[in-house]
């Protein structure tokens, strides 16, 4: 099977749930005026967890989790799923000697859900408010899938003054769509598909990925996870309706070509080779090729929610990668 017809063929025809970690313990404080002086953080009664929330500069509350104590880790999370989406890679990576801190994007999860600014370059610029109310610096930071977009975003509209190590992990760049100028690109029907089928049953496209192309569960011989299509499911209907539309074309004609050249940090690119929804070939061979000091770590038979389906294997690489 190609990967053009693995994708556009299993994406819309696929059923099974799709939900996750939703509830938040706590309550968030009320926000500030600016980004840049906003974490509104509220510690509860003792044995409460604490709900964080900034402000960014156009006025979107972003909620985000903040775990241990060390150099800083930001993980920026996929498409249409929210911070709980990183909940293995946060644990382990706070319980052996780092600070972890995964936002939801705004319009997905616990975050505001604006009618405008569902884009990449607001994207990019929520998480450098996130990153400067926060104060954090020597930062490695992860991006997922279309969180690969965001973070690769970031550093091309903001650099990296305050990042030591960047992660892509079945990240979208350099582009996905196909174009004059990508012509090995998935065809635009594909993503037209998407949107078409968010409009008529998002919740039936939730279960339709989840239980088929995103972790591979379409596959002969895979044995389904209930939990895991559950858990994506329940946070991509946490995601607004709109911003999850507009964050369609976001992560597929968003090109970061020129974003990934400006790369100049120690990057950590992973992949599997059997992803049916950013196929392996366009996006992490190509970023390697574009990015000065790369290290590229292919999972044979991986689907796209490796995060999951291989988490351990990705914690190890990602905890490693982080102390070296």
């Amino acid at each position: 099977m190609t990967d053009r017809a693995s994708f556009a063929d299993t994406l819309l025809s696929r059923r099974n749930f799709f939900a996750g970690s939703a509830a938040a313990a706590g309550l968030a404080s009320a926000p500030a005026a600016s980004a840049s002086s906003t974490t509104a953080s509220s510690t509860q009664a003792e044995g409460r967890k604490t709900v964080s929330k900034i402000v960014t500069r156009d006025g979107v509350e972003i909620y985000y989790k903040d775990w241990g104590k060390g150099q800083p880790v930001v993980l920026s999370h996929g498409w249409p799923l929210s911070a709980d989406s990183w909940e293995s890679q946060a644990l382990h990576l706070a319980s052996n000697g780092f600070r972890v801190i995964a936002h939801d994007r705004r319009g997905h999860g616990r975050s505001s859900q604006p009618w405008d600014g569902n884009d990449m370059d607001h994207y990019a610029d929520d998480l450098a408010d996130v990153i400067e109310a926060l104060d954090l610096r020597d930062v490695f930071l992860v991006g997922f899938s279309t969180g690969g977009g965001e973070i690769t975003r970031y550093i091309g509209r903001h650099g990296t003054g305050r990042v030591a190590k960047a992660g892509l992990i079945s990240a979208v760049p350099p582009l996905m769509a196909r174009t004059e100028a990508n012509p090995e690109g998935l065809p635009m029907e594909v993503f037209d598909g998407l949107r078409a089928a968010s409009i008529a049953d998002r919740s039936k496209l939730y279960r339709d990925l989840a239980s088929g192309p995103f972790f591979g569960f379409n596959r002969p011989g895979a044995t389904a996870s209930e939990g895991m299509i559950d858990a994506f499911w329940l946070q991509g209907m946490m995601a607004g309706h709109k911003n999850a539309y507009d964050s369609i074309k976001a992560f597929s004609e968003t090109d970061f070509t020129e974003d990934l050249k400006k790369f100049d940090v120690p990057t950590l690119i992973v992949h599997g080779d059997d992803d049916q929804i950013v196929p392996i070939g366009r996006s992490a061979h190509a970023a390697a090729k574009l990015v000065a000091n790369a290290t590229l770590k292919v999972y044979p038979g991986a689907p796209h929610g490796l995060g999951d389906t291989h988490k351990q294997q990705l914690n190890d690489d990602l905890l490693a990668f982080a102390r070296g």
